[in-house]
């Protein structure tokens, strides 16, 4: 049997995990009932080894008949604070929690995929590892990277893939290099001096400051910086004052900074040069901090090819993107790829048909069920191609 074939035997089962897990949406770092059916499943195949790493994450290793190379491939497991309006008959049962991003479907793939390979145990030449990796959405993987999930045994590749709602359904997008935007989130309050709104001239306007702030940033982005080197400053909530007529002491502003390019923190500091030269003309004071969610996802081009390679021959060579994909959207899984080589790919679920184009995060997200099969089929592929077997 093909992979492909090995995957559609399986189907019943395969949608049958996704639709359970999309039923059962749980948050980062509290997915337990997610983790203990995870474990479960992978103790029942009989793997090698299957550990807790962090609370909820979880850590299947299958050992071939023969040593070779150890290849390793990742799901997020995690869901989002959104109240699902899709209205399938497997919707979220828990109010204001859905997987509304495709991990639900994440999980199914990478289950299948090891029921798979452990059927095969004796012709694998090598070791497969399995990494369901809890908070994706806030930065969970350096937790499962602290608590040892890329030792024992230690990864000679790592692979990563999303369902993607923004490319047809059995489609793959990958490239090398660059391609999911590093993450800063940044928190500002801005200090003025508080005062009645009908003397302006006693006090010190932060919400003024606040606007030539704005004003800096898009400057920054449009006039100083490369753009052939994408960078985004967005600015997700400002708040301050309390009534009409007083002038507030405080605004606090919080946002993200988000590079496609590895110049991040020159970036970062220029963006606080800015914040203190606009302070000291308007007479505030200033905290800024940084927070960083995620670095650069850059793709190894050995294994950006490879997974290219093993797509191409399941789906055809006309299936696979490689130009067009690259996205301002942060990817945790690049923390991986700092410790071992690694390659992330893009695998299609949208179709305007079944209405499973909408975009991430959207309360009407769904995935193309039927392009489950293929994610697992390329999953093989890859694991067949780079273990060589």
């Amino acid at each position: 049997m093909t992979p492909r074939d090995e995957a559609l035997a399986l189907y019943n089962e395969l949608i049958s995990l996704r639709r359970d897990f999309h039923a059962h949406p749980e948050l980062g770092l509290q997915e337990f009932r997610t983790a203990e059916i995870i474990e479960a499943y992978l103790q029942d195949l009989g793997l090698d080894e299957v550990r807790r790493c962090t609370q909820t994450g979880v850590v299947g290793v299958l050992r071939g008949g023969r040593e070779g190379k150890v290849i390793c491939f990742r799901s997020d497991i995690d869901a989002l604070p959104v109240t699902e309006e899709t209205g399938l008959p497997f919707a979220s049962k828990t109010p204001c929690l859905m997987h509304a991003c495709g991990h639900d479907g994440h999980i199914a793939i990478l289950l299948i995929a090891a029921k798979i390979l452990a059927a095969h145990r004796a012709e694998i030449p090598g070791t497969v590892v399995f990494l369901f990796q809890p908070n994706e959405e806030d930065a969970g993987a350096e937790r499962m990277i602290r608590a040892g999930a890329l030792e024992h045994p230690r990864p000679d590749a790592i692979f990563g893939m999303h369902l993607w709602a923004y490319l047809p359904t059995d489609t793959v997008g990958v490239c090398p290099g660059p391609l999911m935007a590093s993450s800063d989130y940044f928190y500002l309050t801005l200090i003025g001096k508080p005062g009645h709104g009908g003397s302006p001239h006693h006090c010190v306007n932060p919400i003024d400051t606040a606007a030539h702030v704005l004003d800096a940033f898009k400057t920054l982005c449009a006039l100083e910086l490369n753009p052939m080197e994408p960078t985004v400053i967005s600015v997700g909530t400002i708040h301050g004052g309390t009534k009409e007529v007083i002038i507030p002491e405080k605004v606090e502003l919080s946002g993200s900074m988000r590079c496609l390019h590895s110049g991040r923190d020159a970036v970062r500091a220029r963006m606080r040069q800015l914040v203190e030269g606009v302070c000291k003309t308007y007479r505030c004071g200033f905290d800024l901090t940084f927070q960083c969610g995620n670095t650069l996802l850059e793709n190894d081009p050995t294994l950006a090819a490879l997974a290219a390679d093993a797509a191409g021959e399941i789906l055809g060579a006309d299936k696979i993107v490689s130009s067009g994909i690259r996205t301002m959207v942060g990817e945790d899984f690049a923390e991986f790829t700092h410790i071992v080589p690694g390659a992330y790919y893009f695998y299609g679920s949208g179709n305007p048909t079944l209405k499973t184009d909408f975009d991430h995060h959207n309360p009407r997200f769904d995935i193309d069920e039927d392009a489950l099969p293929g994610a697992v089929a390329v999953q093989l592929a890859i694991v067949k191609k780079f273990l060589e077997f």
